[in-house]
């Protein structure tokens, strides 16, 4: 199989990005320091990250990334973002293309793959009113209410999951985890029921350490601003209680490190999958050998109240189990346990592409 992944940096890492990459000049350093920094790391497959030479992989919105390699290829310095992917995949012969960031590669991207791919499979995890994904040849994630709604629109949809990354292992062992609770995370107030949530456990910062990394939308950070602050922008703004508690926003490693150093890390649906559960910090959160505390619903395979996590129903509820775990040492310690011995042993990056290869046989 010659793999070729795409997927898309945000605007919230890419000045992370710029800043690690700021040395370098060829196409291949830039994705290199991507690479090491690991963001996004349980959704790339087990070639991308051993460096195989049958695998590509590209961020499609860096357009620093991309304009080096167009450069290196000799191509014209206005390529346009698909042109340059379009000349990637053709480049490296892929016969199977694995689209993180679909909504930015539609269906009219598809109809213009070179003839090697011969498969073509997009990840969306979230509601796209309005996207067309009908040519690629299957749609995945792990939200089965998300799939239901794509095979009502006659696209092949399937259940694929995120998995563990390795990588955390070397972070998983840490034994002295000063953080007694962590969120990392998005924060608006218009997202009422995690606000009120965070709200309830940054009550708790006057006892315990409470460290809530949040990224801000970009008009809830004006509305912090000397002129925000003037104009009628309260519903934008943190309350006093969270901003008390709250730190920059944590990507990368960076965000590794402090899963290792949190005692119990937060977690929080947005609901746009129904009752479904399973985001990408539930897998880095076990990973990191944290206590995973998280509103109740219908999570993956492995993910149990009790055994391997703990969940909530509501703000109240989750402040008493927040307390309970810190309370009882022991109980802590052998959920945070059980939980990472299933991530490791149930969504090994061994078992992700096994499944990836049945999905494109």
């Amino acid at each position: 199989m010659r793999l070729f992944q795409s997927s898309g940096v945000g605007a919230s890492y890419l000045p992370r990005l710029n800043r690690l990459a700021a040395a370098a000049t060829t196409f291949r350093q830039r994705l290199e320091v991507f690479l090491y920094d690991r963001f996004g790391a349980s959704h790339f497959l087990e070639p991308i990250l051993n460096g195989d030479e049958s695998a590509f992989f590209t961020n499609a919105d860096d357009m620093i990334l991309q304009n080096m390699w167009a450069a290196e290829a000799g191509m014209p310095a206005n390529s346009s973002p698909e042109k340059i992917l379009l000349a990637q995949l053709e480049q490296h012969r892929a016969d199977v293309f694995y689209n993180l960031d679909p909504m930015r590669f539609q269906s009219d991207f598809v109809r213009k793959l070179p003839g090697c791919v011969e498969r073509s499979v997009a990840w969306r995890a979230a509601p796209s009113p309005g996207a067309d994904f009908s040519e690629y040849d299957v749609v995945v994630c792990n939200f089965p209410t998300i799939l239901d709604s794509y095979a009502a629109k006659g696209w092949r949809a399937r259940y694929f999951s995120p998995a563990h990354d390795p990588v955390l292992d070397e972070y998983a062992s840490t034994e002295h985890r000063p953080i007694d609770v962590l969120f990392v995370g998005g924060y608006t107030r218009h997202h009422k029921r995690r606000a009120a949530l965070l709200e309830a456990i940054a009550s708790q910062g006057d006892t315990h350490t409470v460290a809530l990394h949040l990224d801000q939308s970009r008009l809830a950070r004006f509305a912090a601003s000397p002129l925000g602050r003037i104009l009628p922008l309260a519903n934008y703004r943190m309350t006093p209680s969270v901003r008390k508690v709250s730190r920059p926003p944590l990507f990368g490693r960076d965000m590794y490190v402090a899963l290792s150093q949190a005692k119990i890390v937060l977690n929080g649906a947005i609901d746009m999958a129904g009752t479904d559960r399973g985001n990408m910090r539930c897998f880095e959160s076990l990973g990191a050998g944290s206590v995973m505390l998280t509103d109740r619903g219908r999570y993956p395979e492995g993910m149990v109240d009790g055994e391997t996590l703990v969940t909530y129903g509501d703000k109240d509820e989750a402040v008493s189990k927040l307390l309970e775990l810190l309370r009882n040492t022991e109980l802590r310690q052998r959920i945070a346990r059980s939980g990472n011995q299933m991530i490791r042993s149930n969504y090994s990056k061994q078992h992700q592409l096994r499944m990836f290869i049945e999905l494109v046989s």
